[in-house]
């Protein structure tokens, strides 16, 4: 189901729901799934979110993979992704909140300006977006988190996010990969699905 995201950018994204909800107007759980880079052609079919998607939708989770507006240097795309929660809120008793590497990153940044009830984040890097710092907000993030990370990742920085996450009370896992997990699909999307099962239950 193709959905549009109300705001000033055309932001669009695809609700994938639990076969028991398919026809739902609301639901319990529901997450937002973030993309890579748009630049680096990343978008709402990124092989992370389709898997992480199937685990949640197989554990009665609804997902929402959002693609951003035109590029604007992460900032609107942090707005798109704050849109995309109020959204969810409008529909969901609980709201997840997932980001895969500058997804994760603008996931950090919308969460300290909007928490979700819930946040898993995947390699995500530590650029300063819009003058803001993804290590500086994360200690205000107040939803259980999840960061997971690939041991030989050498795409993005990412040693202060992990310090600064654990020191949070994160779930902090490292993954034997690089920054695309190749082959790791199935394990992150069980990672993620378990986390977002477990804290999207406890909250609603």
């Amino acid at each position: 189901m193709t959905v549009l995201i109300p705001g000033a950018r055309d932001v669009r994204a695809t609700l994938d729901t639990p076969t028991a909800q398919s026809e739902s107007a609301s639901f319990d759980r529901l997450v937002v799934a973030c993309p890579p880079h748009p630049q680096m052609g990343g978008d709402r079919t990124d092989g992370r979110l389709l898997a992480v998607s199937d685990t949640l939708t197989e554990r009665g989770i609804a997902c929402l993979r959002i693609d951003y507006g035109s590029w604007d240097d992460g900032k609107g795309e942090t707005t798109d992704v704050t849109n995309a929660i109020e959204w969810a809120r409008e529909r969901a008793e609980s709201v997840g909140l997932f980001g895969y590497s500058f997804g994760g990153t603008v996931a950090l940044l919308a969460a300290d300006r909007l928490s979700p009830d819930a946040l898993s984040v995947l390699a995500p890097g530590e650029s300063v977006i819009g003058g803001a710092d993804p290590v500086a907000v994360l200690s205000g993030v107040k939803c259980p988190g999840q960061l997971l990370y690939g041991e030989r990742d050498t795409v993005v920085d990412s040693e202060r996010l992990i310090e600064r996450a654990s020191a949070a009370g994160f779930d902090v896992a490292s993954l034997a990969g690089d920054h695309f997990f190749i082959g790791q699909q199935a394990k992150i999307a069980d990672l993620v699905g378990t986390f977002f099962d477990s804290a999207l239950t406890e909250h609603s």
